[in-house]
């Protein structure tokens, strides 16, 4: 009986050592669970197709991530979706049986995927234009839930009069994006009140995925004067083969990111991805530092950047003054 007591005790011992060994770590709402102090945090990152604007916001989160220290502390698994909405979906699913501590999905679709799979894992989205049109959060200003991010939302107003400055000759506009992405229709409706305001006329070219770029870019020349796609994920994808007709044709492609200028658009005023994926990152390690999402709410970009192509604007045959030049970041 002596030997059977003094194996309990020794059992018991081992135990409350192993419980000391172990730190906590915060869930969606600040819950606390058991996790080793050795554990790397895990977290998911999904983005729905390669492409630069995608790309450089991934690389920027990770970037960001090992500038405030976490290079050794965190494990970062990553998967794109090649276009295919069922592999967002299954992609988001392995994340949450694998128990991810924390999903980053970039762009509306992983987004809305990652909401509908759980709502126990914090989840900071990038990249979501109009977060609450998309069905992520209620409010902007209030993330009751387990989901936030930093959205890139750009700013119509300034990108129409960015283009009516640089070629002031434009009566009509061309519309080209993706009516199943959520961000772009919202955009478009936004151009479209711009437009009607200042009385300048529009035409529409809806595609639905990026094979269909060429015939869509080809239906608008000879009926527009300027060009404007929003940050449309699958006009990015094939950004080049826009740029090459709007080039062959004279006509200015103005764009709602910097990557689409350095595809061969013409300008922007637009989303630096080097500084958005930065502030997702900064996000990410509020989390990881024991923040509760209900105190992060959703943010916009911290800065825009004026971006113009100066081989496109030769091409197209554009001058753009010396003192007008010092105002942009320059594309060659």
């Amino acid at each position: 009986m002596k030997k059977l007591f003094a194996i309990l005790m020794i059992a018991a011992m081992l135990l409350a050592s192993l419980t000391g060994c172990s730190t906590k770590a915060k869930g969606a709402e600040g819950e606390e669970s058991t996790k080793d102090s050795d554990d790397k945090i895990k977290i998911g990152i999904v983005q729905p197709v390669e492409h630069p604007s995608l790309n450089q916001i991934r690389e920027y989160i990770i970037i960001g991530l090992e500038e405030q220290g976490l290079k050794d502390k965190v494990e970062i698994t990553y998967n794109d979706a090649q276009g295919d909405q069922s592999n967002i979906n299954t992609i988001v699913s392995q994340f949450v049986g694998d128990e991810m501590d924390i999903i980053v999905p970039i762009a509306t679709a992983p987004a809305q995927s990652a909401a509908a799979a759980t709502k126990d894992i914090p989840i900071v989205f990038a990249a979501v234009s109009y977060p609450v049109d998309a069905g992520l959060v209620k409010d902007v200003n209030i993330t009751d839930e387990n989901i936030t991010g930093v959205s890139d939302a750009i700013d119509i107003k300034e990108i129409f009069e960015l283009a009516l400055t640089l070629t002031p000759d434009i009566k009509t506009f061309g519309f080209i994006y993706n009516t199943g992405e959520i961000n772009s229709v919202s955009s478009i409706e936004e151009a479209k009140k711009y437009c009607d305001k200042n009385g300048l006329n529009y035409v529409e070219s809806t595609i639905t995925n990026s094979s269909e770029l060429l015939q869509g870019a080809q239906s608008l020349i000879g009926k527009v004067d300027a060009i404007f796609t929003p940050t449309d994920n699958t006009v990015a994808s094939a950004m080049p083969i826009l740029s090459a007709e709007a080039m062959n044709a004279n006509i200015p492609v103005y764009t709602g990111a910097d990557s689409l200028v350095a595809d061969g658009g013409f300008a922007t005023v637009g989303v630096d991805y080097k500084v958005l994926g930065r502030q997702v990152s900064e996000m990410i390690k509020r989390i990881i530092d024991g923040e509760k999402i209900s105190n992060i709410p959703v943010e916009t970009l911290n800065e825009y950047t004026k971006i113009i192509n100066i081989s496109t604007a030769k091409e197209i045959g554009v001058e753009i003054s010396e003192e007008l030049i010092k105002e942009f970041h320059i594309i060659e």
